[in-house]
């Protein structure tokens, strides 16, 4: 009785440590000014350009054209997408305007304080420990090893998790992809359409020019939104992607490496290597330099 009331206290426990996790994580998202800028820079630039030529805003502002493509676009969307790769992409955008990355050296830094005090208390010293670690997916792996979960099959799930939840990340990207492509057609269509209203006006000239006009600005906006907002939109998601599952590879080795009882230093050696490639190579001529240094003062003598 007493070991069922136990192990339920730390089901519960851990239930409280996953729900506190996941509201400390959305505390630690922060804007993406590069996304941001380079949209607001994007649109400045087009509309710069126009009004350098001379032409008005209102030139390309038609409300008409924009209800065509955007409802044509994400239309054709919901046709070739399943709902729940849907829903799943329109949370994605959060990954687009917020950035959630995790630095590589404040988690290596958190798997070595784990690593050190398993390597003197051993590993069950670490099992309160675990149970408040913010990031879900390290501490699923580190509650599995304090449980005496067998390394190869810690490794298994773990990988599991990691190419499950990748998959899932590359089909809510390729919505964008999707919506990218489908743009600047349901633009076209959109030309279309209003050409077709030009031409029953063909006897006032006037009105043939200004309908004309008109009818191209649904091609702006199809390609325009393809090519400004959606497939950069595809292509940061999966640049998130990528991080995301390189820290999570990182923090795999990190706990494998503690249940093996490696050193903390060997282990910090081995985690090094998925930190930024541009911070070796600016340590290294510093190295070389501090190495050269003596070298420098022989030759003198």
């Amino acid at each position: 009785m007493a070991k069922q009331l136990k192990q339920e206290q730390l089901v519960a426990e851990r239930a409280k440590a996953k729900n506190s996790g996941r509201e400390k994580g959305k505390k630690g998202a922060r804007p993406d000014f590069a996304t941001v800028g380079g949209i607001l820079l994007a649109f400045g630039g087009i509309v710069g350009g126009l009004l350098m030529e001379g032409g008005r805003i209102k030139d390309i502002s038609q409300l008409t054209a924009a209800f065509i493509v955007l409802g044509g676009t994400f239309g054709a969307v919901m046709v070739s997408t399943p709902i729940r790769v849907l829903n799943g992409a329109a949370l994605r955008l959060i990954h687009v305007l917020m950035d959630r990355t995790q630095s590589p050296d404040a988690v290596i830094e958190e798997l070595i304080g784990y690593a050190t005090k398993a390597r003197k208390n051993g590993l069950v010293s670490l099992e309160s420990e675990a149970l408040e670690i913010q990031d879900p997916f390290l501490r699923k792996a580190l509650i599995l090893a304090v449980d005496g979960t067998d390394l190869q099959e810690i490794r298994n799930m773990m990988q599991l998790e990691i190419d499950t939840a990748e998959n899932r990340a590359l089909a809510e990207a390729k919505v964008f992809e999707s919506a990218g492509g489908y743009s600047p057609t349901i633009g076209i269509i959109g030309a279309v359409m209003g050409l077709i209203q030009v031409m029953k006006n063909l006897a006032n000239i006037e009105e043939v020019g200004r309908g004309i006009a008109v009818a191209f600005v649904a091609t702006v906006y199809g390609v325009g939104l393809a090519n400004i907002i959606l497939l950069p939109a595809a292509t940061k998601i999966k640049s998130r992607i990528e991080w995301e599952t390189e820290m999570k590879e990182l923090k795999l080795d990190g706990v494998v490496g503690i249940v093996e009882g490696l050193n903390p230093k060997l282990i910090r050696s081995k985690l090094d290597a998925y930190k930024h490639p541009e911070k070796t190579r600016k340590a290294k001529p510093e190295k070389e330099k501090a190495a050269n240094i003596p070298q420098a003062a022989a030759a003198k003598v």
